[in-house]
């Protein structure tokens, strides 16, 4: 089972909870961005697995997830960039903020704490297929093309592309 820390408004761990109190109580709670970056200057997307429970085949940061209990958030990023993707390359931190899913389910807003990462990498990626669709290097230009022509997007990523790279969504 996994189990999950539970913040505060400052991001001070009050105690730990399963993954499915966490939501089904609407705790408070940290998740783990990476977005990769190649020499280009563009941004690896991927393309979330079909069988995903929530935003399936919807591009989503590099690779992301929630921060185990006890886990630190590098350790969580560089985690799930080996379990999505088989890399490992060096991350530098690049935020930190409050997250509101507003109505999460229709029974209220459900805060998360963001914590992105950026890091250079030219691929290839080893994709879990359980995990990833496909990862595709972006300019962004292409990326505003894509909100712009309807293509599904993960909230979070909206979120940070929105507050972070002058994209419109």
């Amino acid at each position: 089972m996994e189990f999950l820390d539970v913040v505060d408004r400052d991001d001070n761990t009050i105690r730990k909870a399963s993954y499915k109190e966490i939501y089904e109580k609407l705790l408070r709670h940290r998740i783990v961005h990476v977005i990769v970056f190649n020499d280009s200057g563009e941004m690896a997307l991927q393309l979330r697995s079909r069988n995903k429970g929530f935003c399936p085949l919807h591009w989503c940061t590099t690779a992301g997830g929630h921060v185990q209990s006890g886990e630190t958030n590098e350790q969580a990023g560089l985690r799930e960039l080996e379990e999505e993707l088989g890399v490992k390359p060096e991350l530098s931190f690049m935020s930190k903020e409050i997250y509101v899913s507003e109505d999460y389910k229709g029974r209220g807003d459900l805060e998360k704490f963001l914590i992105t990462f950026k890091a250079s990498h030219n691929g290839p990626f080893e994709i879990n297929p359980e995990e990833v669709e496909q990862v595709g290097f972006f300019s962004l230009a292409q990326i505003q093309e894509m909100i712009d022509n309807g293509e599904k997007f993960h909230p979070e990523l909206l979120f940070l592309l929105k507050e972070h790279f002058n994209i419109r969504t």
